[in-house]
Parts: C-alpha cells; structure tokens; sequence
C-alpha cells in the first residue's frame, strides 16, 4: 500500500504539473517545430521531463524520508547532473563534447562512488570476476550505451514513456520482492511521474520530453539495471525471482533501444555515413511508413517488448549463453521480416501511385480547364451586357 501511495503521489503531481508546463514552454516559445525529420505537424512544446522529475522529487520528499535513502545518494545527485545536462541540451544545443563530458561525470558518480557497477561475469563467455580498473570501464561504457539507446527511440509521440513506464514496473516489483525498498521506491515513483506525463504524451502529443527527460530516463534505467544484475546475482541459488541469465534480463529490458541503436548505426555505416548522423531508419519510422499512427506503433513495440521480458522470465532457470542466444536470434529475425514488409509495402503504395509525369500532365489539363471555363465566365458576361 505505501508504495501504491507513492505512485500515485508522482501521478498526481505530474498530472498537475504538466499542463502549466506546456502553457508556460508554448508563451516562451520553447519547442519542437515542424521540418526535416520531424514527423509532426505543428509546433510543440518540449523540455516535458521537467514535469516527471519534479514528480519525483515532491514524491521522494514526501516518502523518502522513511528509507535508508543516503544509500542512494550519489545515484540521484547523478540523476540530478544528467537531467541539467539534458535541460542544457534543449535549451543551447550542447557540442557533443560537452554533452559527453557532462555524461561522464554523471556515470563516475553511479559507478565509483555509488558503486553500482558490473563486478562478475559470473562465467559468462568463459569470464568470472574483473579487474577493478576493467571493471569501471565495463560498467561506464554499458551505462553510457544504455543511456544514449534509450535517447535514440524519442521520436514518437508516447513510446519512450512507455517503454520506460514497463521497465521502472519490472524492476520496482523486483526490488520490492528482494527488500531494496530505496530502489524500489525510486522506480515506482518514476513510473507514476511518467505515467502522469503519458497523459499530455500520448498521440496526439501536447508535449513532448525532449533530451531533458529521455536522457534522465535512460540514465537512471540504465543505473538501476546494472544495479538489479549486480544484487540479483549476489542472490542465494534458489531463491525466489533470481535469475541465472542476469546479463539476458538486463539486455531484455533495454531490447528495442539497444536493437534500434545497433541496427541504426549499422545501416548508417555500410551506407557509408557516420553513425550519429541523423535520418529516418529507425524502427518506429518504419512502421509508420506502413501506414500506422503513432499510438498504434507504440502499442506494437510495447508488446514485442513484453514478449522478451516474459520470454527471458520462462528461461530464468537456463544459461546466459542460451537465453542471450534465443532472444537475440528472435530480435534479428524480427527485424529482418519488418524490413521485408515495409519494403513490400512502400513498393506496392509506389506502384499504385500516379507516376510524377502523370501527376505534372494532369496538373496542366486541370489549369487548361480552368482557364477555358474563366475566359467562358467573362464572355457570357459580356453577351450579358
């Protein structure tokens, strides 16, 4: 019941909140306008994860005080570095280095200070325990990747909130189950922050979260993942809700940003582009050239993104080396039918389409026609007279 109160506290606000932010972003002037790759339609706020994380921070300050919060700590003074440097983002457009270096010290205070980082392979590819060194580096490169894939999907009007609304559910039962009450109150009062947020999110979009919060969210998913595999590990065999392929449930939460990611970056490259220049071959995009809306994208990607979580969960008792292996054929293989498709059907609507020169021809009949039926106008006026 308390953590039922606490989501629907971060709801509560962040449903309150929302509506004044997108008043105040839209007399400011602070948004997304259509062009060029967006697919919207008219000028809409963005910079919405403000309302999410003040959400959180009214709900922690009402709540928080009844768990060992301090143990956290440096995980939300992180939180806190990672939404200025998405607010930053937004508002000046931050060079990638800065962006990057911003990142950085965000990742150092989760991973050294917290230490909420990847310790043990735990015999995964033939790999026990790390070096230290090695060990800070695995885990900052993981964090940096799970946080930027996540960054990736925000192109859609209700998918990032989404997929993160499924993964702060996930984990927050999880650590609940297991007795970490700090992170489980801290996922649940994301969730309810983003499920208040969704209702101004959904298509059609009022507002949208900008990097301010889709780099918040991924940063803090991403944190608390590496934290779920580290403590799920640390589990005695047998008890209830361990899992044995820790690295495939980790993978299986962030599966569409990380398989969007790795499929975007590799189309980019074999075309001979760089990885991060913009375009339109991300998933969703594809899907919408099939003719759905944006709800209907959403809804879809949410439900592959289920069938892995509940896929990973059966095998819970399996390897690694197994689990890893059945998910990511299952991913590439969906992706590969999805391309098949799309293109079928972009050929087909092509097919079907008026070719430009009859477009141009018929343009020129219909001003022809328009004139004759002018110049008639005017002479039975002047019979008239």
């Amino acid at each position: 019941m308390f953590f039922i109160l606490a989501t629907l506290s971060a709801f509560s606000v962040g449903l309150l909140v929302t509506p004044i932010l997108i008043k105040f972003l839209k007399r400011m002037k602070i948004g997304d306008t259509p062009g060029g790759r967006k697919i919207h339609k008219s000028f809409i706020p963005s910079m919405g994860g403000i309302s999410f994380v003040v959400a959180v921070g009214v709900t922690l300050a009402i709540w928080g005080w009844q768990f060992p919060l301090p143990d956290i700590r440096y995980l939300l003074g992180a939180i806190g570095l990672m939404f200025f440097v998405g607010l930053s983002d937004d508002l000046i457009e931050l060079r990638a280095t800065h962006k990057l270096l911003g990142q950085m010290v965000a990742v150092t205070l989760v991973v050294v200070a917290s230490d909420i980082r990847i310790k043990d392979l735990h015999g995964f590819l033939g790999i026990g325990e790390l070096n230290i060194i090695v060990s800070y580096a695995f885990s900052a490169f993981t964090l940096l990747a799970l946080t930027n894939a996540f960054n990736l999907i925000d192109g859609l009007d209700g998918l990032a909130g989404t997929m993160a609304c499924i993964v702060f559910a996930f984990l927050g039962s999880w650590f609940l189950i297991n007795g970490l009450e700090s992170y489980a109150l801290l996922s649940f009062t994301f969730l309810g922050g983003i499920l208040g947020f969704l209702v101004f999110n959904w298509h059609p979009a009022k507002i949208f979260m900008g990097d301010t919060g889709s780099l918040t969210l991924g940063f803090t998913m991403g944190a608390l993942i590496i934290a779920f595999m580290e403590r799920n590990s640390g589990l005695p065999d047998g008890s209830f809700l361990k899992f044995e392929p820790v690295f495939s449930v980790g993978i299986a939460l962030m599966m569409f940003p990380l398989y969007d990611m790795a499929r975007v970056f590799t189309r980019r490259i074999s075309q001979g582009k760089a990885p991060m220049s913009p375009d339109k071959s991300h998933v969703h995009h594809f899907l919408m050239r099939m003719g759905l809306r944006h709800d209907q994208v959403t809804l879809i990607l949410a439900g592959l993104q289920f069938v892995f979580i509940f896929l990973v969960f059966i095998l819970r008792d399996f390897s690694d080396h197994l689990v890893l292996s059945v998910i990511s054929i299952l991913a590439i293989a969906l992706g590969y039918r999805l391309d098949k498709v799309t293109v079928k059907y972009v050929k087909k609507k092509v097919a079907i389409q008026p070719k430009v020169l009859e477009i141009r021809a018929l343009r020129v009949k219909q001003k022809k026609k328009i004139m004759v039926d002018k110049n008639g106008f005017k002479e039975s006026r002047i019979n008239l007279n």
